[in-house]
């Protein structure tokens, strides 16, 4: 891993991540941790430019759907509770799956839109699991 992959991931743990966490807070009323496999991401500057949006902000725009009365922030305040990321390197490895409170998400961040889940995808499983 070269510095300028080691810099993203330290703005990416200190600046990005807390502010994804902070407008989970502000969507539903409690903060949902990421985790992330930076292991997956070492060697994928592309995927670590586009982490934030393919995964945070699709998710983000998933919950504000879902918590638009307070039934559904509860729901999502008594049901999530850890986000986990991780990067695969082709479309046939991406899965999304949501169990015990936990959603994960393997997405090919490198293929930029291709290897994302859209928000309404998102919003399906956990609106099915909620």
């Amino acid at each position: 891993m070269g510095l300028i992959e080691r810099r993203k991931i330290k703005e990416l743990q200190e600046t990005t991540l807390p502010e994804r966490v902070q407008e989970i807070e502000d969507i539903c009323g409690k903060a949902v941790p990421y985790e992330v496999d930076w292991e997956s991401l070492a060697e994928d500057l592309e995927g670590l430019n586009f982490l934030d949006n393919l995964s945070c902000h699709r998710l983000n725009m998933a919950l504000r759907t879902i918590c638009l009365d307070e039934m559904g922030k509860e729901a999502v305040r008594e049901g999530l509770t850890l986000i986990k990321l991780k990067n695969v390197k082709d479309k046939s490895k991406m899965q999304m799956t949501f169990e015990g409170g936990i959603l994960e998400m393997h997405c090919a961040y490198a293929l930029q839109t291709d290897g994302m889940f859209r928000d309404s995808d998102i919003c399906t499983l956990l609106l099915a699991k909620l």
